[in-house]
């Protein structure tokens, strides 16, 4: 069985792109394309949903 988490938190989702989560706060975070899971007042993240906002946003 898979161990991983489906919704990652900040830190697991900046380590699963390999960057620092400043850089995730800066870059993807805050961007209004951007989606996440609200759990109370927890941002939450599907590796799915990290991987189309690159895809979306690959400079050429």
């Amino acid at each position: 069985m898979n161990k991983e988490p489906l919704l990652l938190n900040r830190q697991q989702a900046s380590e699963y792109l390999g960057i620092d989560p400043k850089s995730f706060d800066k870059y993807i975070r805050c961007h209004r394309d951007f989606k996440c899971f609200m759990i109370g007042k927890q941002e939450r993240y599907l590796k799915s949903e990290l991987l189309k906002f690159l895809e979306a946003h690959c400079v050429n």
